[in-house]
């Protein structure tokens, strides 16, 4: 918006001052004036263009890693939520994911309702015999959790590394359990990366201004993550337009 305004001023100011000159300066010292004035629009154009453009290039660039960015998340995510699935709980250790992931396996079970002999009712009510509802749940077979998520893929093993964030950057991740439902604790996990990592090697002035973006079409803050620390939940913070597209 500010660049725009910026392209009509300097527009603007340009109209005046050739309406000036034409208007108060001597015939002889015109087409001097005339020259230096096209040096001084040529600049500013110039200036202007780069101004448009680094925007520009620097939004293009952006889209790009943090599509990278939440393709790795999303496959933390559906990491953790495998492991849950097995363990019951969320693990704040890439070593120890990747083990599971690797090792892992679900159970494909099948569940089938029947009616048994309610032998407590019956013993009360002197020999009446009464019934109930029960569900039993069969073990079929199992499956490899590295199978059933990446197939012949070996990504889980970077996953946890940040997309064109200098070697040796991760997602921070945690987990651990929050709240209580029934008198249960509720498991959460977190993993976190952060924008100046991501666009480490971009302008900083344009860093600066995206970690403090807030839009509905943007990803608003300074960070990039997936899941929470403080509420039961497994989403990322973007919008619905960075979602990866299924295979």
């Amino acid at each position: 918006m500010w660049i725009i305004i910026g392209v009509i001023f300097v527009i603007a100011f340009t109209i005046v001052i050739v309406w000036a000159i034409d208007k108060f300066i001597p015939n002889k010292l015109k087409a001097p004036i005339s020259i230096l004035l096209w040096i001084g629009i040529f600049a500013l154009g110039y200036l202007t263009f780069n101004s448009v453009y680094d925007e520009i290039k620097f939004h293009n660039i952006k889209k790009d890693r943090y599509a990278l960015v939440i393709k790795n998340l999303v496959d933390i995510r559906d990491s953790q939520l495998a492991y849950k699935e097995v363990k019951g709980k969320f693990t704040g250790n890439y070593d120890t994911l990747i083990k599971f992931i690797e090792t892992g396996k679900f159970a494909i079970i099948e569940r089938r309702d029947s009616t048994v002999l309610d032998k407590e009712k019956t013993k009360t009510y002197g020999g009446i015999k009464y019934f109930k509802e029960i569900t039993i749940v069969d073990t079929l077979d199992f499956v490899a959790v590295k199978d059933s998520l990446f197939k012949k893929s070996s990504r889980y093993k970077t996953m946890m590394n940040i997309p064109f964030a200098k070697d040796g950057t991760k997602f921070k991740l945690q987990a651990g359990e929050i709240g209580k439902e029934e008198d249960k604790m509720l498991p959460v996990f977190e993993a976190v990366g952060m924008k100046k990592d991501i666009l480490h090697d971009q302008p900083k002035d344009l860093v600066k201004k995206e970690e403090n973006t807030f839009s509905v079409e943007e990803i608003n803050g300074d960070a990039i993550k997936i899941g929470s620390m403080e509420e039961v939940k497994t989403n990322g913070n973007w919008p619905k337009v960075y979602d990866p597209i299924k295979n």
